[in-house]
């Protein structure tokens, strides 16, 4: 085949992998998981997708060929929302259409040339995957980690329904345009808190994540240490608890205030203030805007006071936007000397402000530790030992005790939709809430039903689905009709995937331990919190229970950037998406991966770039030609080379360690890349000059190489030009080249040299020359000579091959 033909090329290979089951993971030895995050099958994947599974499948080929045993699988992330929605703009069936993107999906992913173990392939819509949701939600219900309380939901009055935050458009429904209210429902929760602490420390151990990964979990975690205070409220026996990081400025403290919803303001009330209740229904109603760091701070007095326990002034009661019921206590002392939010709403309000803390300086400290001053006793102490004995003062009285508290919140699993994993319980006016018993799993959704978006959850009007008989004591009952979160598929999958075919347990013991912790996952950075928090307390979960011998999931975490066109994220509601189909069936797969890998850093955002396509394409024809021009049998290589052929060894044996370097190590994919094309460019130059045996052998060592080190990036094209080279096993399957550090290593080094530490010039000496033939040669250079004329050296200071700093005086 004289013309690249990338079409056929790359149907043959994709079939022959498939026939030969080449990337089916294995048993034994030393293992490589690599996973790109589940995809959620909405139809098509566009480029924006494409770069994520191409960065994995470089990782997955390259470690496939330095002898790992991978484990390289897909699914799909079938439940949710999405698909509910298209069945009510466009009437059609939440499963039917979910089947039929994944069919088409898995097509654009075959014909990338992506390394998948399909034999591994799940959906997480399927009864024998979501039942195992099931099985581990009532394992949590045992142990008291889940658990139904009320709950704050959107709520359309006119659709009579919950909705989810982005079904939430300015207020408004997004099907019928009303106003959106703030309710409170019986909802199922996960007690992730009582692992906070746990997720929070193991953050130390995650040394192969991205720092700002690391961060954001962190920071949602958000531990805080300092003090609960009772303030007492006026007349009556009501105390309102907050908690405060900063003790030390109570004597600052001039209000308080409440979030809308705290409970206490229905106590401090009474049947009185219709009016201020209004105001914080009002309020309340605001709770998607709520917590936005530019929020406009808005609030009313609610005409009531508190006494500060540490000064016995009596202090307003306010209530405010923002402050929020699950952060805290859902009160705060305010303190508007000392901090920005209290600040700016008490000088909006005109509440006044007491300054308690002022630097070493005697400036004012705004939210700055420093001296305290007009503190009461504890006047002059510093803010950290003030905090300590404002604290121990406050338990000895018994209005108040040192606390940590913790910005996350038990994770509310419960959907009132349709499309997501039934949950597994029966509501019996006689037994209360009873778990389906394991026998009876999975409680499987049923098929083909209305969806409507009106009436609260679909499956409340399926009678057969709602009806049921208690398990404990046979009489009717009522079956759960809440669906769980999405989040919760995708916390485990990773399990599933090491034995997919267990029918017995949620996945086998054995094969995780093997398999797992992943060691490359790669995924967006808008995944760095939720996700990635939750599937590691799942993970931790597993680990008590004795299910797998770790506790985190994930030892290597990569964060790829967004591929971007037209100044905007590649996006189908944007409407600047590229197809993977269109440009592999214009210029072929190992184009379309080779510019998602080679047009940016991995990390980095990609700014499509048609030229740069154009250009991809142009260079692996020059591959072509350059590699089919010069076909000859193996030679010998020659005992005695001339200097361009060492120079092209030495440029192969360089670009072997570089490329090896960036993908393992640096994860370059992109300057690996780029080393593979300045071989390519040597050896073309060298090819036009070639007329002796010993050329021919040198040439074949580099062009066999290139086919090597472009083999992750452009498989197909490189398994053809391998087979072309009179080789008779595929590429994929062979060894990864190794490098010769001797040949590697230039034949000439340029040492910079000092005189007295500044640079006086460089020069250019033979590999490993000694310190004295270095400074023999240095001090023969003009330049470098003038500066030793009449002075005496008093030492040098050598750094082989890089350089010389004399000392003289």
């Amino acid at each position: 085949m004289n013309t690249y033909d990338f079409n056929t090329i790359e149907k043959k290979w994709q079939k022959r992998w498939e026939d030969e089951h080449c990337f089916e993971a294995g048993t034994g030895g030393k293992k490589f998981y690599s996973l790109e995050m589940l995809p959620y099958p909405s139809g098509k994947i566009h480029m924006g997708h494409t770069r994520n599974y191409v960065i994995g499948d470089v990782m997955a080929r390259f470690k496939r060929r330095r002898g790992f045993n991978v484990l390289h699988p897909i699914g799909w992330d079938a439940l949710g929302l999405p698909a509910e929605n298209a069945a009510m703009k466009q009437g059609v069936d939440p499963y039917e259409w979910t089947k039929q993107n994944i069919p088409a999906m898995r097509e654009q992913m075959k014909i990338l040339g992506i390394s998948y173990d399909w034999t591994r392939e799940l959906a997480t819509c399927e009864p024998s995957y979501y039942r195992w949701n099931q099985w581990f939600f009532i394992e949590l219900f045992k142990q008291g980690l889940a658990y139904r309380k009320k709950g704050t939901v959107n709520w359309c009055p006119s659709c009579q329904t919950v909705l989810a935050n982005e079904q939430v458009i300015n207020g408004h429904c997004w099907r019928c345009d009303s106003v959106v209210s703030i309710e409170q429902l019986d909802q199922w929760y996960f007690k992730i808190t009582t692992y906070a602490e746990r997720l929070l420390e193991a953050l130390n151990r995650l040394t192969e994540w991205p720092e700002k990964v690391v961060t954001m979990q962190r920071n949602w975690i958000g531990k805080s240490e300092g003090a609960y205070v009772d303030f007492p409220v006026e007349n009556s026996n009501t105390k309102i608890r907050v908690f405060t990081t900063r003790i030390d400025t109570i004597y600052g403290a001039t209000f308080v205030v409440v979030a809308p919803e705290h409970p206490l303001l229905d106590q401090i009330w009474g049947s009185d203030e219709p009016e201020l209740r209004r105001q914080s229904q009002a309020l309340r109603g605001e709770q998607i805007l709520r917590g936005k760091e530019d929020l406009e701070k808005k609030g009313f007095f609610a005409n009531r006071y508190a006494m500060n326990p540490f000064t016995k002034e009596r202090v307003p009661i306010w209530v405010a936007n923002y402050v929020l019921m699950d952060y805290g206590t859902g009160a705060i002392m305010a303190v508007p000397a000392h901090d920005a939010r209290d600040g700016e709403f008490a000088s909006k309000y005109g509440i006044p402000q007491a300054i308690v803390i002022r630097t070493q300086s005697g400036e004012p400290g705004f939210e700055e530790y420093g001296i305290l001053e007009t503190s009461g006793p504890f006047t002059g102490l510093t803010s950290d030992e003030a905090m300590k004995q404002m604290t121990a003062h406050a338990k000895s009285q018994h209005f108040g005790e040192g606390a940590v508290t913790y910005k996350i919140k038990d994770w509310g699993i419960s959907r009132q939709r349709y499309w997501g994993t039934p949950i597994p319980m029966i509501h019996c006016p006689k037994c209360g809430i009873v778990p389906v018993p394991e026998d009876q799993l999975p409680v499987e959704l049923p098929l083909h039903i209305p969806i409507t978006g009106e009436k609260g959850s679909p499956l409340a009007h399926v009678p057969e689905f709602v009806n049921v008989k208690c398990p404990t004591c046979n009489e009717p009952a009522r079956r759960e009709t809440d669906t769980m979160d999405t989040f919760v598929d995708s916390s485990w999958y990773f399990f599933r995937y090491c034995s997919p075919n267990e029918q017995n347990a949620m996945f086998d013991s054995n094969a995780v331990n093997y398999w797992m912790p992943i060691d490359f996952y790669i995924g967006g950075v808008e995944h760095a919190i939720l996700h990635l928090i939750y599937c590691r307390f799942f993970t931790k979960v597993f680990y008590d229970m004795k299910m797998c011998s770790f506790d985190e999931p994930i030892q290597r975490m990569f964060t790829q950037g967004m591929v971007i066109k037209d100044g905007a994220k590649m996006s189908k509601s944007k409407g600047n998406v590229v197809s993977p189909d269109e440009l592999v069936a214009r210029y072929g797969a190992d184009t379309a991966r080779l510019f998602s890998l080679f047009a940016a850093p991995p990390e980095k955002e990609l700014e499509w770039n048609d030229q740069g396509v154009e250009g991809c394409h142009r260079f692996l024809h020059r591959v072509w030609k350059l590699i089919i021009s010069n076909q000859s049998k193996a030679e010998a290589m020659p005992a005695e080379l001339t200097a361009q052929q060492k120079a092209l060894r030495r440029k192969t044996h360089q670009t072997i360690r570089k490329v090896t370097q960036e993908v393992d190590e640096r994860m370059h994919q992109n300057t690996a890349i780029s080393a593979i094309m300045e071989l390519v460019n040597q050896a073309t130059d060298f090819a036009s000059e070639m007329n002796d045996s010993g050329s021919k052998a040198v040439l074949r060592e580099a062009t066999d190489t290139m086919i090597h080190l472009l083999n992750p990036f452009a498989p197909h094209i490189t398994e053809e030009l391998w087979a072309a080279n009179g080789h008779t096993k595929m590429i994929s399957m062979q060894p990864w080249p190794t490098f010769d550090e001797e040949l590697a290593r230039e034949e000439e080094a340029t040492v910079v040299v000092q005189i007295n530490g500044k640079m006086r010039g460089a020069i250019n000496v033979a590999h490993g020359s000694e310190q004295d033939r270095v400074y023999e040669i240095a001090s023969q250079e003009e330049k470098i000579r003038k500066y030793l004329e009449g002075k005496v050296v008093v030492k040098k200071i050598f750094v082989p091959d890089k350089l010389l700093n004399i000392v003289v005086k």
